[in-house]
């Protein structure tokens, strides 16, 4: 057992409470601190990288060992693929609660505000790692719960609103999960999912088994909202905070929602071609559909919001052109590439929509506004603000030498190769309007005239601010190497051979 794993829950929950101590005598404790941890998670998040490859770690929690290769413990689980999901969650965690030193100020309530922070990323932390369905049940409601309070952290009319409506969907969500869980347990009598996925190898009944997908599909999509689970995003995403926005969209909706759904899909369910029609039909239709609700939007935040939703269709639909290759057993290596490209996105997409949130932030921060009619000639007066947000609307767009581009080149050549031209053509026509969009933003905000004329009251952000978006800038530019043959081997490959092989994660964990 390799006793690291567990640190990823341990250290954020005892920052979380002792945040919420020391803070009230400690004037800035909570702050630092919270930076604090979550770099040291940052740290050990990349060194399970770097060790992980082909390997699998497993931790069983109070040193329960099966019985009969029966899992009766609780099991964390450190393979290729969780490894890259907890460097998204800690490092954009690290980079936002830097961020929010300077940006929390005009809030009240600090201790609060890095508490919740602290649980929102135990709980993502916990998804990643769990090896059995009701614990990802478990800390996926730690993780929304927090991700509920600090939607609403403004505590005006439209954060209350944006909360609501989220909670809302999301107890919808968790009520269709747990539903599911309950019929997984009822006809598998265990929790753990290399359990199931050998409970369900001596037969099932077709009918059951294609509700109880559908039942924890419709849970899971609401939870990354894919369309048509999609009505909560909006505005959760553009009424929070600015930092809580970047790991809304850039790291909660993968964590509790991608994620999972890639997991249990390809680790826990046998994968049918109907199930992955239906998984590729709905990627499409959020690509298609976020892009187009994007275009008309002159609140920022909002573009960016509808944007996850376009960005994340991408993801869903590589990872299922993927699964309909599995499905009918053939071109394993045109479905592996797939699958490169939708996890290469799903990394992307983190760097350059956690950035473009954060300079929506910062321009919010220094105009009082998210309105882009509003705004004009803040290249001058924002360079830094403006440079990396250039960065970023390139990288999102697909332009060359940023990340984008990458993946999206390869999930387009996995299609042409898949002879899905529909699909290549869609993702083409997708990413056009996508700059489409992000050169209105740019002209609008940092080119245009200012029509209020308040240019010499308008000045750059504070350091901390700057230096996580001057990093994240340089993280959209450094992803584009993963794209190499000799590093796209060595961080993607062991993603995609755990996921393409169920039984290397089943055989090491229970032997199976």
């Amino acid at each position: 057992m390799n006793p690291l794993i567990p640190l990823f829950v341990v250290i954020p929950l005892a920052g979380a409470f002792l945040i919420m101590i020391i803070g009230r005598f400690v004037k800035e404790f909570n702050k630092y601190f919270a930076s604090l941890i979550l770099f040291s998670l940052a740290l050990i998040s990349f060194y399970f990288l770097f060790i992980t490859r082909e390997n699998l770690f497993v931790y069983k929690v109070g040193g329960w060992e099966p019985i009969n290769n029966i899992p009766i413990g609780i099991y964390m689980v450190m393979d290729g693929f969780t490894a890259i999901v907890v460097c998204i969650i800690n490092l954009i965690g690290f980079l936002s609660a830097f961020y929010s030193i300077s940006y929390i100020k005009r809030y009240t309530s600090e201790n609060y505000f890095y508490a919740l922070f602290c649980l929102m990323i135990a709980g993502m932390n916990g998804v990643v790692i769990s090896g059995d369905i009701f614990n990802i049940f478990v800390f996926l409601e730690i993780s929304v719960i927090s991700s509920y309070a600090l939607v609403a952290f403004g505590v005006e009319k439209n954060e209350l609103e944006a909360s609501f409506k989220y909670q809302v969907l999301g107890g919808l969500a968790s009520f269709l999960i747990l539903f599911g869980i309950g019929f997984l347990y009822w006809k598998t009598k265990t929790l753990n999912i290399a359990d199931i996925k050998g409970a369900f190898s001596n037969g099932y009944d077709k009918t059951y088994y294609l509700f109880v997908q559908i039942l924890l599909l419709s849970g899971f999509g609401l939870k990354a909202a894919i369309i048509p689970f999609h009505a909560w995003l909006p505005d959760a995403h553009s009424s929070a905070p600015s930092p809580i926005s970047a790991m809304l969209s850039g790291v909660l909706i993968k964590a509790v929602g991608i994620y999972v759904i890639i997991r249990l899909f390809f680790n826990m369910f046998f994968i049918s071609e109907g199930m992955s029609v239906l998984i590729t039909t709905l990627g499409t239709l959020s690509m298609v559909i976020g892009v187009f609700l994007a275009i008309g939007q002159w609140d920022i935040k909002r573009l960016l919001a509808y944007h996850s939703i376009s960005q994340m269709g991408y993801v869903v639909m590589s990872v299922g052109i993927g699964m309909m290759l599995i499905s009918k057993g053939v071109r394993n290596e045109v479905a592996a590439l797939a699958i490169a490209g939708g996890i290469f996105h799903l990394i992307n997409h983190a760097a350059f929509k956690g950035l473009l949130f954060l300079n929506a932030g910062a321009i919010e921060y220094s105009t009082g506004t998210r309105d882009l009619r509003e705004m004009g000639g803040l290249a001058k007066a924002m360079p830094v603000t403006s440079a990396t947000s250039f960065t970023a609307s390139m990288s999102i767009s697909g332009i060359p030498p940023f990340n984008g581009f990458f993946s999206k080149l390869i999930i387009i050549i996995a299609a042409v190769m898949a002879h899905f031209y529909l699909l290549a053509a869609l993702a083409a026509i997708v990413s056009i309007i996508t700059l489409a969009s992000f050169l209105k933003f740019q002209r609008y905000a940092f080119y245009n005239e200012d029509p209020n004329k308040k240019k010499n009251s308008i000045k750059e952000v504070p350091f901390p601010m700057l230096f996580s978006m001057i990093i994240l800038s340089i993280i959209c530019l450094l992803l584009s190497m993963l794209a190499f043959p000799g590093i796209r081997e060595a961080i993607l490959m062991p993603a995609i051979d755990i996921l393409m092989d169920p039984s290397k994660y089943s055989s090491q964990i229970i032997g199976m």
